[in-house]
């Protein structure tokens, strides 16, 4: 699956929902199901800065692939870190760096957010792009 027919599945799930109460409970959905983050992962250097709870990420290379894994302490941000490994994670570092994250206006994202927590979702947009950016460079060596 793409990048854009990725982002087009979050957009219908997120479109059979009007009321931002019933979105921000699919958001916590998400989170709780998604795979705890290995211990071994939780730390400083994985830590994502510039968000207000706290968000692990984890990147590996599989196959020219970047799979992402990460957690936070905090709901809805665990649901939103699992929306955008949903979407970029199984990509190629150029895929990723390239990518247009039309979804995250789309379903309204950034306008529901606290400042804050809208801040840290640019942050971890832009640490997956940095561990994009890091892979395409070491695979150019």
């Amino acid at each position: 699956m793409s990048i854009n027919e990725a982002q087009d599945e979050v957009i219908a799930e997120f479109s059979d929902f009007d009321d931002w109460m019933d979105r921000y409970q699919l958001l916590i959905d998400l989170g709780n199901e998604q795979e705890t983050l290995d211990e071994k992962y939780k730390t400083e250097q994985n830590l994502i800065e510039g968000c207000q709870s706290r968000v692990w990420l984890q990147a590996d290379e599989e196959n020219g692939k970047i799979i992402f894994k990460a957690e936070s302490d905090a709901l809805i941000v665990k649901g939103i870190i699992s929306l955008l490994m949903k979407v970029l994670s199984g990509h190629t570092p150029d895929e990723i760096l390239n990518a247009d994250l039309y979804f995250i206006d789309k379903i309204g994202l950034k306008e529901h957010l606290s400042p804050t927590r809208s801040n840290g979702l640019l942050s971890m947009v832009k640490q997956m792009r940095m561990y994009a950016l890091a892979f395409k460079a070491k695979n150019q060596e």
